[in-house]
């Protein structure tokens, strides 16, 4: 499954922006250099990636041969999803707002 880090070092600059985005959801306690904002918790973020992946997959992994391209392609739907979301200043990760999940 890819990561956050590779969509990052591979992607353009408009999914790279995303990808910041979706990381600075997710703060850490500490706060930046300039003391000013919280650093990203590039940790949760990058778990909270693999989930939606996961939840983009959902149940068709049983229901199709081809495990691989069912993977590659909830990997794309997600890395869409940031891209979408990239300046809605109001969207949450969708796995922070998972209403029986807590915000980690």
């Amino acid at each position: 499954m890819i990561t956050l880090h590779d969509a990052y070092d591979r992607g353009s600059d408009d999914l790279k922006a995303a990808i910041r985005a979706f990381a600075a959801r997710h703060p850490s306690a500490g706060t930046s250099a300039s003391g000013t904002e919280p650093e990203p918790d590039w940790k949760t973020a990058e778990k909270h990636f693999i989930q939606l992946t996961e939840v983009i997959m959902g149940a068709a992994i049983p229901e199709q041969p081809d495990r691989n391209g069912i993977v590659r392609r909830a990997e794309q739907e997600a890395l869409a999803l940031l891209l979408a979301v990239n300046n809605r200043p109001d969207f949450r990760c969708p796995i922070c707002a998972m209403p029986y999940r807590s915000p980690q």
